[in-house]
């Protein structure tokens, strides 16, 4: 099964040359990029939010296997979706899916099953592959989709993702595909996605997912987020790291009304 890509063109374009050369510019790498547990990465358009995105994955080595959460936007398929086999096509080649660590978190996450239908619109995990396949060519992925879910749920996600892992005994790096705040002036974006980013920060997990539903925060990938941060500390992560922050009215220069943007990586 190969996924043909639902946003090539859109969100990003589908010219292979043309996406190594923005990629090129939105990434930039540092000496000595670190080994992350964990990142939340922004998934707009490359225009928008792409070179937060970069600053992210330009500071951190990308290890063979990545896992990619993102949320369920248009509410298809199963609550918790785990892209069956094959691979993902992007302009940059194929990108396979990691078949053992796959079926590891289909053995230890009873709440996920395996559906392609959530997968087949979704651009919050396509957008990631581009960045992950050009910064290491021999990636191999696991999508998972995640819809709704209280703390209780989302720490069981969490923790049977990260005994999947350490049964898989490899290096994995655990990406949460998330915007911030949506459609709010950038004065009261940034306010809102300081009180979510103080709880990442603190790798409280909980924390993040009881203030963005008690204040409002439209926090897209918080459930996926929330996952990450209960999988990094079962793995062992002990801080993160605010890389950049922005919203759509930097580029744009309208601040009225914006979606705001936020790379972190967690260590």
């Amino acid at each position: 099964m190969v996924r043909q890509p639902a946003v090539a063109g859109q969100f990003y374009t589908d010219d292979p040359r043309k996406l190594e050369e923005e990629l090129g510019r939105l990434i930039r790498p540092v000496p000595a990029p670190r080994r992350a547990t964990g990142v939340i990465a922004p998934h707009a358009g490359y225009m928008y939010s792409g070179a937060i995105a970069g600053a992210v994955y330009g500071s951190i080595a990308i290890p063979r296997t990545v896992v990619i959460l993102g949320p369920n936007h248009h509410g298809l398929g199963a609550v918790a979706s785990l892209y069956p086999d094959g691979a993902w096509l992007s302009p940059l080649g194929e990108v396979p899916i990691e078949q053992r660590l796959s079926s590891l978190v289909l053995e230890q996450v009873p709440q996920v099953e395996l559906d392609a239908i959530a997968h087949r619109f979704e651009h919050s995990l396509e957008v990631q592959v581009p960045f992950l396949r050009y910064l290491n060519s021999d990636v191999a992925i696991v999508p998972m989709c995640l819809g709704g879910g209280g703390y209780g749920w989302c720490r069981q996600v969490g923790e049977g993702l990260a005994r999947a892992i350490a049964a898989y005994g490899e290096e994995v790096l655990i990406v949460a595909s998330s915007d911030m705040t949506h459609y709010e002036s950038a004065e009261s974006a940034r306010l809102k996605d300081e009180a979510a980013l103080s709880c990442v920060l603190a790798l409280d997990a909980e924390g993040l997912l009881k203030v963005c539903r008690q204040r409002g925060i439209t926090m897209c990938g918080v459930i996926p987020s929330t996952v990450m941060l209960v999988a990094a500390r079962e793995l062992g992560a002990s801080r993160a790291e605010l890389v950049r922050y922005g919203t759509s009215g930097d580029v744009t220069g309208d601040n009225r009304q914006v979606v705001a943007y936020a790379a972190v990586a967690v260590y």
